[in-house]
């Protein structure tokens, strides 16, 4: 039949190759354009059945993949020629027939038209950058791409740029997921009426041929998919992919043609008709029977069965017709997941059984079939989406699959396929090798399914997505489950998680958990979850996994020998699976109508820990040792607990438990605060690090309000609700601190060792503190609670706002802006906080914008309770208190040791009232009174940090008394009357002077207390005396514990069986080595008060230091003006206490007179009070100890001097000789250098030289000056790029090259300087060392083995003694200071006489004082610091002559050397001398001993004295005209040479130490010729017109007397002489256009002269600076060249200055003028009639060079990030993946990029070698931040860009707004130019040339 057809429509087998292309195309469109012909026709069928036969023969999967059936080597064989070839034919088919006959582009062209887009649903992959704006999205997940969040409008919105992690789509245009106004213009909702409607035979052709396309597709996936025994292995299932791409890509083509053929692909993959008669399998068609079969296969391996038979199942199919499962429950599970999971199970010893067990309890007998089991697929949509999860989610198919999306209807349809596979993909996804990827896969599709509420209603209504999702996650962690050792480890029934398992570890869980927290953020949603009892109970059993999990048990004998780490995995698990849906759920609990809900939570929730307690076996003792930090259902009930009170109004007695289950409740939250004291204390040192970061994760800030918050909340509402002598009682038990608490000075702790009693008591009273001030539950409003955090963490530290964001805790108030109300964050912040704005120290760390506590802050609401209760490094408490202490010295409130400071609370909620009654039991008071006592009595283990507990505990009781006592008096009698216990009431007030006159206690016999028994004693042991003061008090903390235990249960429960325990419990009784205790009795005699008072004059140290402040003034009694809040010490609190005392009962006041009239006789009071007099008293002391200070210091000082001085006279006897000795010549004295190392001082010399410690570095700074002031800008599109054309590296090398162009190769090198780029640039910190010592140095460098930042192979070291970098030794030449030269005394001498000199003294080679033939130490350290100096540059920074190493290359080579470090210096001044003065670096410089060395090398080449420059400029010579041109090549014109270089040259052939009178007279004579080359440039920058009336002017004076001064005569006469030479010329138009016209007046003429020969003034004033030690004389900017120039001589002495000074008066004439200048002008005369325009082109010298820059930035971050984190590099044409950009020339390079990479160099190395010489700083743009590249090392420096806080953003992590900060860059670019990277930034290190 299939070739009955094909012949029908042409006979063209498609798969016949020997047919031309061409003519196949043509054949397809026909056959298509007659098939859409066919089906256009009212009765259509027999087109419809030649299409189908078409489609079968092109699309049949038997020849592509053919052979995939044949055999195991399917898939080698797939990838062959012949199929490939084949599917693209196909294709080709395909899109012929979709067209109809017409271009496939043309068609698409056509569907797009009808495209109704409203919304974007672009999709992205991991690494996409895109955008959140809180303000607008209605869902957290809501997210932009660039474009829309551009195009549409977000200023001053909450928003901020990330990298997607696990992908996601656009939701622009969405108003499901966020409102209208943010959507882009694109986006912003079309009426879909504008919109045309489709016609009908556009998408005809579309309808027939894709589900064919489809079913094809899906029939590759079955063939490819082998169900090997261990699962696919990857490279098989890749390798289908691949084959498969073009196929996807074409589907995801098609979804990009917008709404009008997504509508058609959403007919084709929902319809169910169409797959059932496509793949039933049930034709004659073999291979769809096949494909079937394996499709069955694939079913039944997946552990899913196909329901054939729907009665078996008993299922009604849904009448919606909708393809979703009833979902069902766990009663068929049971067999089927023993089977499937067994692999599982077998891993845990036993645990198989007890799996089953805990299932069977799971199985609800409601749920009528699994949802585990069951996949039934009823369209291509539903089979695709098996295969995607079978193949773990491809990223072509995920796209394809969400490209979809913004079809509404595909949309509703997508989803219920999802929740039907939800079991499945689970399944897949625990079994899956790639379960990251996978995860992220998983992700990139249910967000956005499940963002949309109505969406997600609308799935859990009809398809139970809910029960889906709870059972799934059941199922999840039912295969990791491990018997619960907590408590009974026999008996246990309790069975927990995991944490070791690789579900856990590797959080494989969080994409069905974080599915859920999605869908429960919508109320419906929620709502139908708390509604569902069933849920409710399956969820509880699913939080009581977590419940005890990761139990830790205390190491008592050694230390443990691995440290698990699972405790990240359970803190994980606990916060995402249990914590995070519970604020979900909280968060729909907040109005009165809710309260149902929050009464089936907690009902379900007690249930749940009622089964707890009875699995573990659980009754009123916990297992000692053992602690878990995990509780969730503790935290479930505590946390709905607390919305109740605070929001649904409900009263919480009608929610809590019985007495005996808030006992039980109890207990498992105080073992952990007691935990947390013992891990603190370092009990639980065995252990290993890892349980001190259990007690960390507990208290941070992402943790603490889903762990430690509740818990102490849960146990306030038991302190409330239970005894108050059993809580304070079952307290100091948990802490083990009972036994300390006896009057006894010595006693035995059988539980608690004694070095860990301090720190265990110090915990239980903090414990108590906390628990009785903090108000976070209790009655604190949203925003105090905001606030309060805020305080406390900026007491802490200062902070950056992100990191204050960071720390305080999410819930209760989400700071994200979805929440209305986010903005309370800000306002919160600027009331509390003041900002500091980041500041700068140059060479200092780079600081952030930071927030400090207001002063009003420290003032009123510094609370250290809640610093104490969020700190997670116990520092933190101290570093609070120091800030807090400094802030009341420097506001001169408090001048000592501040105690933390007492603050009011807010009130308490009415239901929690009870809690104060911990204040007001016996057993706290009698605690508090035993505390006193020992504090008062010394005894050991007591800090003032109990003391101060002790008294906040007192005054909290005092603040909160009940009610005023109503019969004072009759409590007179007090003590006589109560015999049985220590204090009458329970009333703290009235405790508080109630006098204990004995005590009897168990102390050991060694006890002093047991000795006490001589006669001479107090009667303590008297019967007599004891009968008639009542029986001593006893007192049994356990016992009392028991007693009141005994008595509630007793209450709750008939059945006392349980025996009252005796009293000390054998537990408690001591061990027989022990020495026995005995009992013995102690005479007290105190009440709380008369301790306090006497603690009061313990404290002052002086006795009757109290004295009650109202015997002054009876007001304070009646208005106590107790402020909220109180700065002080110890002594201010017992005060404050004693007031409040007394204040409170006139009895308390009596009594506090009585003992003070007892203690002291009354004296009148004193004016100083107590805390003047402590005052006084230190004073006294600091004053004594500055006094034995100074005598210290003076006496160690004068030690310094007299051995300094011992020192001195053995090295330099010379130096204390007075320096005006009347001899003819004055004393030369030699320089003393001190050596770091060896601290010896002394002169260099030739056999131990001294050098200084130098780096030298290569520098490309000098090359990157410009002549125009217009700065460089950063290019950020692709129109601004940069050419560096106009930099003076660029400048100096065309004139080089034009140079060698025309002239002799070595006469060139002598006319022009290097360096400009790759110029060698030494620098020092100025210490000096003998060169040996440092070799013993670098010996020792190189045997350490420490990882240093810098290299010691290459030379490089840290100075010994300042740490600075360097990487040399440059030798000091022995001989004279330079302050005091004898060289320097002007001489006499005529101007002819020195030239002569000079000349002679260049022309005797080596007429040196130290001769290089005899090698001396020095000469050898002088040339190894010259290769140093070479090596230091690249050799193509040091070649430039034509003959390789030719000597003329290192000659040019050194003398610029000397001129690139003048003209940096130059730069670093600022580029002029008007500031004046010694050198920037003052006594830095080294250019000195550089100048020594130099000399030293360049006098080893003589310049043949023919060439000697020296003679051109100072001699006639015979003009040869017929010389000419006879030579190849000629020398470089005078008048071409620089004439700095010439000055450099001809110093360093001089003989060192100079001669100042040489120095002046080579200026003069360089001088002339700097002018007249002015001259001449300025001759050629002029118009033809001034140049003629210019010439004839200055001829007319040529005769007067100072012609030679006067720059006219001399401009005219160089203009004549030039003349000769056709050098003015060929001025064509051109030239004319070119020079701007400017009307020169004498002024303008005499600046542009002077600012010719500028340059050359300042170098040769540094130079002589340097030279002869000589200041330079500061001026203003426009007196700059005379003030040089008198400087250097140059200025007659008798020079006049009232009329203007004129540049030509500095000239000297060594040969009359005229004579010379002609001489000049004649070398030039024959080059310039062959080239005029490039004998013009080197008379222009440009000479003003603008200061070096690095590029400027634009202001805001994100347009450097748009243009350049998309741009593809020039060299790979790829978008790198970490892209950077230089910030000297702006080059693009790719970071690490191994595409750029050149001889193993990577882009960024190798660009900072060619663009700095070595140094490379770039911007990445991924990360914000600037790295820096010098040499073999790198460093991060930081970023430039810092958000509105102030605060940088590295890797953009945050993502907001970035803005230019000006100073950093500023600071980046000083860096740059001074060179001091190496100095400045500490974290270096070697990169390895891979950057």
């Amino acid at each position: 039949m299939a070739a009955a057809a094909a012949a029908a429509v042409g006979g063209q087998q498609p798969s016949q190759p020997e047919l031309p292309a061409p003519g196949l195309a043509l054949d397809k469109a026909a056959t298509a354009a007659h098939l859409k012909a066919a089906l256009s026709r009212p009765d259509n069928r027999a087109g419809a059945e030649e299409l189908q036969a078409l489609l079968e023969r092109v699309l049949s999967a038997e020849r592509p993949l053919a052979a995939a059936a044949g055999g195991e080597d399917a898939a080698a064989a797939g990838g062959g020629g012949g199929p490939g070839a084949a599917e693209e034919e196909a294709l080709e088919w395909c899109k012929c027939l979709l067209a109809g006959g017409g271009g496939y582009d043309e068609f698409c062209a056509a569907v797009r038209a009808y495209d109704p887009a409203a919304l974007c649903g672009l999709v992205w992959t991991a690494n996409f950058v895109a955008y959140r704006c809180r303000t607008c999205g209605i869902s957290p997940c809501m997210s932009l791409c660039a474009e829309c969040f551009h195009q549409g409008d977000h200023t001053g919105h909450d928003f901020n740029m990330f990298r997607s992690q696990a992908g996601g789509a656009c939701d622009c245009g969405d108003s499901n997921v966020m409102r209208e106004s943010g959507f882009c213009k694109r986006h912003q909702i079309k009426s879909s009426s504008n919109i045309p409607c489709v016609p009908k035979d556009l998408l005809m052709m579309s309808e027939f041929v894709l589900p064919r396309f489809i079913f094809c597709l899906i029939q590759y996936l079955r063939e490819g998919y082998n169900e090997p025994a261990d699962g696919p292995s990857e490279k098989d299932l890749n390798k289908v992919l691949q084959l498969l791409e073009p196929q996807i890509s074409f589907l995801e083509d098609l979804t990009k043609m917008g709404g009008a053929m997504r509508s058609v692909l959403t007919q084709v993959l929902t319809n169910q008709q169409n797959y059932k008669d496509l793949t039933s399998g049930l034709g004659e068609n073999a291979c769809v029977k096949k494909s079937h079969e394996k499709y069955l296969i694939a079913l039944k391996s997946s552990g899913l069965t196909y329901p054939e038979d729907k009665l078996v199942y008993g299922v009604q199919e849904p009448s919606a017709g909708t393809s979703s499962l009833a979902v069902q429950g766990f009663v068929g599970a049971t067999g089927t997941l023993g089977q499937v999971d067994s692999s599982d199970e077998d891993d845990q010893d036993g645990s198989q059984g007890l799996g089953k067990r805990k299932r069977v309890k799971l199985s609800s007998g409601t749920k009528d079939q699994s949802i585990m089991d069951v996949l039934k697929h009823k369209s291509f949509l539903e089979e695709l989406l098996f295969w995607t999860i079978k193949y773990e989610f491809p990223q072509k198919m995920v796209t394809f699959l969400l490209n979809m999306l913004p079809d509404q209807e595909y949309k509703v349809a997508f989803t219920k396929t999802f929740v039907q596979h939800y079991a499945f993909i689970m399944k897949t996804l625990k079994k899956s090798h790639e379960s990251d990827t996978m995860s992220n896969r998983i992700v990139h599709i249910s967000v956005q399914l499940f963002s949309n509420e109505e969406l997600a209603r609308q799935v859990t209504e009809e398809c139970q997505l809910l029960d889906i999702m709870v059972t799934v996650l059941l199922y999840m962690m039912e295969s990791c489950l491990i018997k619960s050792e907590l408590q009974d480890e026999e008996n246990s029934l309790h069975v927990v998680v995991n944490c070791g398992e690789a579900l856990l570890k590797n959080n494989t869980y969080w994409p069905l958990v974080s599915d859920f927290i999605n869908i429960l953020s919508h109320q419906s949603v929620a709502k139908r979850f708390l509604e569902d009892h069933g849920l409710l109970v399956t969820w509880m059993n699913f939080v009581s996994f977590f419940q005890g999990m990761n139990l830790n048990k205390r190491e008592l004998n050694e230390h443990v020998e691995f440290e698990s780490q699972t405790y990240y995995a359970a803190f994980a698990a606990e916060l995402e699976a249990c914590a995070q849906p519970m604020w979900g759920l909280l968060s729909h609990c907040k109005v009165r109508e809710t309260q149902e809900y929050t009464r089936n939570v907690v009902r379900y929730c007690l249930e749940a820990l009622q089964d707890w307690f009875d699995a573990i076996n659980f009754v009123d003792e916990p297992a000692p040792n053992q602690v878990t930090f995990h509780l969730p259902l503790h935290r479930y009930y505590a946390m709905f607990l607390s919305k109740a009170v605070k929001c649904q109004e409900l009263d919480l007695d009608s929610v809590l438990p019985d007495q005996e289950m808030l006992m039980k409740l109890m207990i498992h939250p105080l073992q952990i605060q007691a935990s947390l004291a013992e891990i603190h204390s370092n009990m639980w040192v065995r252990n290993g690090l890892q349980i001190k970061g259990q007690a960390m994760t507990y208290v941070q800030s992402h943790f603490c309000n889903s762990m430690i918050d509740p818990d102490i909340y849960l146990l306030q509402v038991c302190a409330s609700r239970l005894d108050p002598d059993y809580f304070i009682s079952s307290v100091f038990e948990r802490f083990k601190v009972v036994d300390l608490l006896t009057m006894a000075s010595q006693h035995q702790n059988t539980v608690l060792d004694a070095e860990h009693e301090r720190s265990m008591l110090e915990g239980a009273l903090t414990f108590l503190v906390i628990l009785l001030s903090l108000r976070l539950h209790l009655g604190m409003s949203d925003d105090e609670i905001l606030r309060a955090e805020m305080v406390a963490q900026l007491c802490m530290n200062d902070r950056t706002h992100s990191s204050l964001l960071d720390l305080i805790p999410e819930n209760p108030n989400p700071k994200s802006g979805i929440i209305p109300g986010s903005y309370s964050f800000e306002s919160v912040l600027s009331a509390v906080a003041d900002f500091k704005a980041p500041v700068f120290e140059p060479g200092g760390s780079m600081q952030q914008g930071m927030y400090t506590p207001k002063a009003e802050v420290w003032d009123q609401e510094f609370d250290p309770v809640m610093v104490i209760l969020r700190t997670v490094y116990r520092r933190d408490v101290q570093s609070a208190m120091d800030r807090y202490t400094a802030f009341l010295k420097q506001s001169g409130k408090f001048p000592g040791n501040p105690w933390p400071p007492y603050k009011k609370r807010t009130s308490l909620h009415p239901s929690y009232k009870g809690l104060m009654r911990l204040l007001h039991c016996k057993t706290l008071h009698i605690v508090l009174f035993t505390l006193l006592y020992k504090i008062l009595m010394d005894h050991q283990n007591l800090s003032e940090h109990v003391l101060c507990m002790v008294l906040y505990l007192i005054e909290l009781g005092l603040e909160n008394s009940a009610e005023e006592e109503s019969d004072e008096e009759a409590s007179v009698g007090g003590p006589e009357r109560c015999h049985d216990s220590w204090f009458p009431g329970s009333n703290l007030v009235s405790n508080m002077r109630h006098f204990i006159n004995y005590v009897r206690v168990r102390v050991p016999e060694t006890a002093p207390e047991v000795k006490r028994d001589s006669p001479a004693s107090t009667s303590s042991d008297n019967l007599g005396s004891l009968q008639n003061s009542g029986t001593a008090q006893v007192f049994s903390l356990v016992a009392e514990r028991r007693k009141k235990f005994q008595e509630i249960i007793n209450r709750s429960s008939s059945e006392a069986n349980q025996v009252v325990r005796p009293k000390t419990s054998s537990k408690w009784s001591a061990p027989g080595s022990a020495p026995q205790l005995t009992t013995a009795i102690l005479e007290i005699k105190e009440s709380i008060l008369s301790l306090l008072i006497k603690l009061h004059h313990k404290l002052s140290g002086k006795q009757n230091s109290y004295y009650p402040p109202w015997l002054d003034d009876i007001e304070i009694l009646i208005q106590p003006e107790i402020p909220k809040y109180s700065h002080g010490d110890g002594i201010t609190a017992v005060e404050r206490i004693l007031l409040k005392a007394a204040s409170q009962s006139r009895m308390n006041k009596r009594i506090i007179e009585e003992i003070c009239r007892k203690v002291t006789p009354p004296v009148p009071p004193k004016k100083v009070t107590a805390a003047e007099k402590k005052t006084l008293d230190k004073e006294e002391r600091r004053q004594k100890a500055r006094e034995r200070q100074q005598k210290l210091l003076a006496e160690f000082a004068s030690r310094q001097k007299s051995f300094m001085e011992t020192a001195m006279d053995v090295d330099s006897p010379e130096n204390d000789i007075p320096m005006e000795i009347t001899t003819a010549e004055p004393q030369v004295s030699e320089a003393v250098y001190d050596c770091v190392i060896c601290g010896q001082s002394g002169p260099s010399s030739e056999d131990r030289p001294t050098g200084l410690v130098v780096l030298l570095q290569a520098s490309s700074v000098l090359g990157q000056c410009r002549d125009n002031v217009e700065p460089k800008k950063l290019p950020i599109s692709e129109e601004e790029q940069i050419y560096p054309w106009d930099t003076c590296a660029a400048v100096h090398d065309v004139r080089l090259s034009l140079l060698q162009r025309y002239f002799k190769d070595s006469s060139c090198l002598l006319a022009v300087s290097i360096g400009w780029e790759g110029g060698v640039y030494v620098q020092t910190c100025g210490h000096t060392l003998h060169i040996d010592c440092h070799k013993s140095y670098m010996e020792s460098l190189r045997n350490d083995q420490v990882l240093q930042g810098f290299s010691v192979d290459k030379g490089e070291f840290t100075c010994p003694l300042c740490r600075q970098f360097a990487n040399s030794v440059l030798p000091c030449y022995p001989g004279s200071n330079v302050e005091n030269n004898p060289w320097q005394r002007p001489s006499n001498k005529s101007i002819q006489d020195l030239i002569k000199e000079v000349e002679e003294l260049q022309g005797r080679p080596g007429a040196f004082p130290v001769s290089i033939s005899s090698e001396t130490n020095l000469s050898k350290e002088m040339e190894s610091v010259m290769k140093d100096i070479k090596n230091t540059t690249q050799k193509k920074y040091r070649d430039y002559s034509k003959t390789p190493g030719s000597p003329d290359n290192d000659f040019l080579f050194m003398y610029s050397v000397a001129r690139t470090n003048l003209e940096l210096e130059l730069i670093h001044r600022g580029g002029n001398l008007c500031s004046g003065g010694a050198s920037t670096a003052g006594k830095r410089s080294c250019l000195n001993q550089l100048f020594h060395v130099l000399a030293l090398h360049m006098r080893l080449y003589s310049i043949d004295s023919e060439y000697n420059p020296w003679r051109k400029l100072t001699q006639l010579e015979e003009m040869n005209p017929q010389l000419g041109y006879e030579e190849q090549q000629p020398e470089v014109p005078i008048l071409y040479h620089d004439v700095t270089s010439l000055l450099l040259i001809q110093i360093l052939m001089m003989p060192q130490p100079l001669r100042k009178d040489h120095f002046t007279c080579i200026v003069k004579v360089l001088f002339t010729l700097l002018y007249t080359q002015a001259l001449a440039a300025l001759s050629v920058k002029c118009s033809e017109e001034d140049r003629s009336a210019w010439k004839h002017a200055g001829a007319l004076k040529k005769s007067t007397c100072d012609a030679e001064k006067s720059y006219e005569v001399l401009l005219s006469f160089v203009i004549s002489e030039l003349f000769k030479g056709k050098l003015y010329h060929e001025e064509g138009t051109q030239e004319c256009a070119m020079v701007n016209p400017i009307s020169w007046s004498p002024e303008s003429m005499e600046k542009c002269l002077q600012d010719f020969c500028l340059p050359f003034l300042r170098i040769t004033s540094l130079l002589q600076h340097h030279l002869f030690g000589e200041d330079l004389p500061g001026c203003q900017e426009e007196e700059e060249f005379s003030v040089l120039a008198s400087c250097l001589g140059l200025l007659p002495t008798f020079y006049q200055t009232e009329h203007p000074f004129i540049s030509a008066s500095c000239l000297d004439w060594p040969v009359p003028a005229f004579d010379i200048i002609t001489q000049w002008c004649f070398e030039i005369k024959s080059f310039t009639e062959r080239h005029a325009e490039q004998g013009k082109a080197l008379l222009i010298q440009e000479s003003k060079w603008k200061l070096p820059h690095l590029l400027q930035l634009p202001e805001n971050y994100n347009t450097i990030f748009q243009y350049y984190h998309r741009k593809t590099c020039s060299v790979c044409t790829k978008v790198p993946k970490d892209p950077a950009v230089c910030l000297v020339c702006g080059t693009f390079v790719c970071l690490k990029g191994l595409c750029c990479k050149q001889q193993s160099y990577c882009e960024c190395v190798l660009h900072s070698q060619n663009c700095g010489a070595g140094t490379g700083i770039f911007l990445l743009i991924n990360a914000s931040v600037i790295i820096i590249i010098r040499g073999h090392r790198f460093c991060l420096w930081g970023s430039v860009y810092l958000d509105a806080h102030g605060e940088e953003d590295r890797d953009l992590r945050r993502g907001k707004p970035l803005y230019i900060c000006k100073e950093r860059y500023k600071v980046l670019e000083q860096q740059w130019i001074s060179h001091t990277f190496d100095h400045i930034n500490k974290r270096w290190g070697p990169h390895y040339n891979g950057l």
